[in-house]
């Protein structure tokens, strides 16, 4: 009974909160209000103190504020030795994490210090009767939504990207900034050499997908899909059996076992609709499925649905927006003359 409150870990960049965060807050602040606690969040970095207020606002009652030049970077270890003294401290019931690649690395570090329960990838989370957190995740390939309570405290959980409704921003909140020591670590074993920004796409930021399954005959094909991904503005995805089999990259899968998606509009080109795949795209503003069997799954999430072959619809699909793109150009080039 020692525990209580909730506390969200707020996952920055260079300064830029990461928009998971939010995510973590607006549940967090329902969570909270439930069982009647504080909802807290810690936040690490360098120079970032004016980003407490914007936690706040998002419904943070307390941040608690590290800042050194120590934490100017992610450090698994630098962080995880100033979190845990911190939760040991304030004792939440509940921490929070972003299931992205910062807190994937800084989570099970976190737990096994604190000799405490980890769930991983969650996709809701929720209270039983007794006010314990109930860890909600896809399991067996996402058949199943297993319902996890984890005996330890405090009860700490990674929860995916995009799968919560982010809070709003109330500029009238206030609530309190505390200021920790920093425990320096000088040397952590880990050293930055060189920053790249990354190469390859990012689905989970997308707008339009234009995504292929099964359907495909040969991988050779798949540029014709590719195609009409760009010339809607869009990102090329994938379901996991043409990952699997080697002819797409694992960063383009729409999945629980890859991206979890929320574009503008989603386009499901041959693709049945497995429950794996059906997870990752199913709060798609607009879903259009083009497949020829009526009976598949995908079509009981779609907006709208083509019932037929991709090889005969996405050609004509590909068609009609040149010519109406040839269109619409000669038609401008003809009011700028007159």
């Amino acid at each position: 009974m020692e525990y209580k409150g909730v506390m969200v870990f707020a996952e920055q960049e260079e300064s830029v909160i990461h928009p998971v965060t939010f995510e973590l807050l607006g549940k967090g602040r329902e969570l909270a209000d439930r069982l009647g606690v504080e909802l807290t969040s810690v936040l690490l970095g360098d120079g970032v103190g004016d980003k407490a207020t914007i936690l706040i606002h998002h419904g943070a009652d307390k941040v608690y504020l590290f800042e050194d030049q120590s934490l100017k970077e992610f450090d698994p270890l630098r962080y995880k030795e100033n979190i845990v003294p911190l939760l040991r401290d304030v004792k939440p019931e509940a921490f929070l994490i972003g299931a992205t690649r910062v807190g994937r690395t800084l989570a099970p570090r976190i737990a096994a210090a604190l000799r405490t329960g980890l769930t991983a990838d969650c996709t809701d989370l929720d209270l039983d009767e007794e006010g314990n957190l109930i860890q909600i995740r896809p399991a067996f390939s996402g058949n199943i939504m297993a319902r996890i309570r984890t005996r330890t405290r405090p009860q700490i959980a990674t929860v995916r990207y995009k799968v919560m409704k982010p809070a709003e921003p109330n500029p009238e909140r206030r609530g309190e900034v505390i200021k920790r020591d920093v425990k320096v670590i000088e040397d952590s074993g880990l050293r930055i050499l060189k920053k790249e920004p990354g190469k390859g796409v990012d689905l989970t930021e997308a707008e339009v997908i234009v995504s292929c399954g099964r359907g495909v005959k040969s991988r050779e094909d798949l540029v014709i899909f590719k195609e009409l991904a760009a010339l809607l503005g869009g990102v090329f995805g994938s379901s996991r059996p043409l990952v699997d089999c080697g002819w797409v990259e694992r960063e383009h899968q729409v999945g629980f076992s890859g991206n979890i998606v929320k574009p503008k509009v989603y386009i499901a080109c041959g693709i049945s609709g497995s429950p794996q795949h059906l997870f990752g795209m199913r709060d798609s503003d607009i879903i259009i499925a083009i497949n020829k069997d009526p009976s598949a799954p995908i079509f009981s999430v779609a907006d709208y649905g083509f019932v037929g072959d991709i090889y005969e619809i996405v050609p004509i699909l590909i068609k009609k927006i040149k010519e109406q793109r040839r269109t619409a150009k000669n038609l401008k080039f003809l009011q700028h003359g007159t």
